[in-house]
């Protein structure tokens, strides 16, 4: 079992910026992909961004590429999402996933391992 927690979130102005942290507990971490997830009210859970289990690979939602950085730090079992020039479009919760069968599995929504949450909440 993995445990994820994310925190992070909050209340910023369109242009400004937010970290958003991914602490994980349980089973080694370092094995697993893991990525971003985001569900604004009245809408189904989108993809946002994922990183290899080693950090080389990253992948973006083309919605975020440009804006939205992921890195991870296995030492820490951690996993980051920073997010620049936000839009009131990017109010959401957002939420850490973790799946055993890579980027490309999350970027399928084939998950092992939810987070609870995070309220990303973006004002114009």
């Amino acid at each position: 079992q993995v445990q994820l927690v994310e925190s992070g979130g909050g209340l910023v102005q369109a242009g400004g910026s937010l970290r958003l942290s991914c602490a994980a507990s349980g089973r080694p971490f370092r094995y697993y992909a893991v990525g971003w997830f985001r569900q604004a009210p009245g809408k189904e859970r989108e993809f946002v961004a994922a990183i290899s289990w080693s950090g080389d690979s990253t992948y973006y939602a083309d919605s975020v590429k440009g804006r939205f950085t992921i890195s991870r730090d296995n030492a820490k079992n951690t996993v980051f999402l920073q997010m620049n020039s936000l839009k009131p479009e990017d109010t959401a919760v957002y939420y850490c996933a973790a799946g055993n069968r890579g980027t490309r599995g999350l970027m399928n929504y084939d998950v092992d391992y939810w987070g609870q949450g995070t309220q990303v909440t973006v004002s114009s």
